[in-house]
């Protein structure tokens, strides 16, 4: 089964219904609910996620969404390994880094964000747009071999 990473824009696309991008994020959460795609987000992500929800929602909305979120997502763990390797990246967005390393130290198959121009150093991994992804996935073009 395809390993997809999940950015924090993309998952907040899908919480909020934010308009135009809710759509492919809807279609790729209606995947991962198939059990057709295992999705994965990073433990730091989550805080961010609770972080910005929570700015336009209760605690209580926001911490409901989460619980929901991690019955269909799997957690990594941002350790030592990934925080170094991302300290000496030499990428300009550290918590962009760090998305990348957990990414490569976990076998993920594509990273999907709305900003792919921030992961354009990351070759280990496949890096998508979700409409990108969904264009592929669904017309059964996609490849597990590096997208170029």
């Amino acid at each position: 089964m395809i390993r997809i990473l999940l950015d924090t824009n993309v998952i907040i696309d899908y919480a909020s219904q934010r308009e135009p991008f809710f759509a492919d994020a809807d279609k790729i959460f209606d995947c991962i609910l198939d059990n057709k795609i295992s999705a994965y987000v990073s433990a730091s992500a989550v805080t961010d996620i609770f972080y910005i929800l929570k700015r336009e929602n209760s605690k209580e909305d926001t911490l409901s969404f989460l619980k929901e979120l991690l019955n269909v997502v799997n957690i990594l763990t941002v350790d030592k390994n990934v925080i170094i390797s991302a300290l000496y990246s030499g990428w300009n967005d550290f918590e962009d880094a760090v998305q990348a390393h957990i990414s490569i130290e976990n076998n993920i198959d594509v990273v999907i964000t709305r900003n792919t121009k921030d992961f354009k150093c990351l070759n280990e991994v496949n890096v998508l747009t979700p409409a990108d992804f969904l264009d592929r996935w669904l017309s059964n073009k996609f490849s597990l071999m590096r997208i170029l």
